[in-house]
């Protein structure tokens, strides 16, 4: 699309046309629902941006917002954590805060949307409150004991720390625990029946559905790799180090 028809358009209009816009935007500061009669154009003269630059993110969306298709199978230990660790950050800095400002500032303005909106602003903040609770408590635990017996298979390590450790934790335990939480938006896709949307549906309710269903996508790919790579690997490395471990005692 040429640069004049992007920066003419209405800001409603941009994000009517590709809801992602509206978290680029976001991005540059620029709340969609704050300026939604004014162009592109006016709103970067008024916020004293440059439209160009605005116009190039908007063009290409998914070029700074989107996960890398990575070949993670393939990676050491420590590399798979450090990319969980960086998604972990991105839902707490960028996304989460961002769709939070999405739900405090809905206002239905749509009768088949008023109790949902009602729902959402009750429920969101509590979802948002234990979801940042369990990604502190996974790094602080699970990722900890990993790296733990990821140095120790190497070599390096505190006898009297590790058996703590290995008395203290097992990774079947963290696992069977992880898969209680993998579900952890099912009371916000009830709320919403799914994200189904009405043919008349406000553009403000497009967007908020817009964004969970990416979030979750995203939760289920994070999910997905916890599972299926990164306890796998964990648990080679977890009883490789538990029979390292075992010989030295029994000799010593």
């Amino acid at each position: 699309m040429a640069k004049t028809t992007l920066k003419n358009k209405r800001i409603q209009d941009l994000v009517d046309q590709n809801n992602v816009h509206a978290y680029v935007l976001y991005f540059f500061g620029i709340k969609f629902y704050e300026y939604s009669e004014q162009t592109l154009e006016q709103v970067c003269q008024d916020k004293g941006l440059k439209v160009e630059q605005v116009v190039r993110g908007l063009e290409s969306p998914n070029s700074n917002f989107q996960e890398a298709d990575l070949p993670l199978i393939s990676y050491p230990i420590d590399l798979i954590l450090e990319y969980l660790k960086h998604a972990h950050f991105t839902y707490v800095k960028h996304k989460l805060p961002y769709i939070a400002r999405l739900v405090e500032s809905f206002k239905a303005d749509h009768e088949d949307y008023i109790e949902i909106e009602k729902d959402l602003k009750e429920l969101f903040p509590l979802f948002l409150e234990d979801f940042i609770h369990h990604i502190y408590e996974e790094e602080d635990t699970l990722f900890g004991y990993i790296r733990l017996l990821e140095k120790a298979s190497k070599g390096t390590y505190n006898p009297s720390q590790l058996y703590y450790m290995l008395e203290k934790n097992s990774l079947q335990r963290f696992a069977m625990e992880h898969e209680v939480h993998d579900d952890e938006m099912i009371g916000i896709r009830r709320i919403t029946n799914n994200y189904a949307l009405g043919k008349d549906a406000p553009l403000h309710v497009k967007v908020i559905y817009s964004e969970l269903t990416a979030f979750e996508k995203s939760l289920k790919t994070h999910a997905r790799i916890e599972n299926e790579i990164l306890f796998p690997k964990a648990m080679i490395i977890e009883n490789r180090v538990k029979k390292i471990f075992g010989e030295k005692v029994k000799y010593n």
